[in-house]
């Protein structure tokens, strides 16, 4: 892959500072991000072209290089300048169009790479001895990889063990805390991509997609339901069984129970992974009427109807 000018890639004047390049690569790379953008080989042709751009801009000495006419867009020697120090070796940002050894578009090795060129020389990252010597000799972090995983709404308050199978066919034995949340990302340490040079492997990124349930709904840490009675049990009142993730319980419904009214069933909801707080379930009243009105109840109704009046508020 070749350019025609690496300051138009980034979109960059020529006097642009060290820090405007780094600040644009960045800015750029996360919008174009092949992870961020699946399926769209616009946006990954696009990251390819400015990750060259930010090898030859965010070295110093292959900047001036460039600068200077020794080196082309694609870092090459041109002609009669064979020797220029900036001239590429083979296992840069060229691999980015699959002609090397492949390149790695996790987003940690793209600025794991670029905080490399900001450390001094021969530190090596932490003090550690591995990262020691040129940058192209650093030992990199593997990429992380994501996965998606659906659980039942029942499994995700009660927590369950489920395994997930990777694209090269491995698995995961993942556990899933009792009450994850929706959309809740679980890492699974050094179970991503296999690093580099001696490298650290990436971490494993599990995003949890819960299944709707027809009964239950969550709410922040309470479990949502609706119960239905009857219109007697509405007008007496009395015991009538609720289902909640346990199993059933017992509400009690007092006399003149009003359609829409709510109960509260202590500790029947979701635990808080943070706090470890359990929620609650809250109940509300749905008063179903008979499918058919015999004479019986509509002639007492009638009759209660000529002595018993009274307003039910707005209509």
């Amino acid at each position: 892959m070749s350019l025609n000018d690496p300051y138009q890639e980034l979109g960059l004047p020529r006097t642009a500072s060290e820090d405007d390049v780094r600040r644009a690569f960045r800015k750029l790379a996360k919008e174009n991000h092949p992870d961020l953008n699946p399926g769209d080989r616009a946006a990954a042709e696009r990251f390819k072209r400015i990750s060259l751009a930010y090898e030859i801009l965010g070295e110093p000495d292959k900047r001036r290089a460039f600068d200077r006419g020794e080196i082309d867009a694609s870092g090459e020697p041109r002609r009669g300048f064979a020797g220029a120090g900036g001239a590429r070796t083979g296992n840069g940002a060229g691999n980015a169009s699959g002609n090397g050894g492949g390149f790695d578009f996790g987003f940690g090795d793209i600025f794991e790479e670029m905080f490399a060129r900001e450390r001094p020389a021969n530190t090596g990252f932490n003090g550690d001895p591995r990262y020691r010597g040129d940058r192209r000799g650093f030992a990199r972090r593997g990429s992380d990889v994501r996965y998606t995983l659906e659980v039942d709404f029942v499994e995700s308050i009660t927590g369950v063990r489920k395994r997930v199978t990777m694209p090269d066919g491995g698995t995961l034995d993942l556990a899933v805390p009792a009450g994850v949340s929706d959309g809740q990302v679980l890492r699974l340490r050094g179970k991503g991509a296999a690093g580099q040079q001696g490298g650290e492997a990436g971490d494993a990124l599990v995003e949890v997609r819960i299944k709707p349930h027809p009964r239950f709904k969550r709410i922040a840490d309470d479990i949502h339901s609706d119960a239905h009675i009857t219109i007697d049990e509405a007008l007496l009142g009395g015991k009538i069984e609720v289902t909640t993730i346990d199993g059933s319980v017992n509400l009690t419904l007092p006399k003149g129970t009003q359609q829409g009214r709510m109960f509260r069933l202590k500790g029947k909801g979701a635990k808080n992974p943070q706090t470890g707080v359990t929620g609650d379930q809250i109940v509300t009243i749905r008063v179903m009427l008979p499918i058919e009105i015999d004479e019986g109840l509509s002639y007492f109704l009638s009759e209660w109807r000529k002595s018993h009046t009274y307003d039910p508020g707005p209509r």
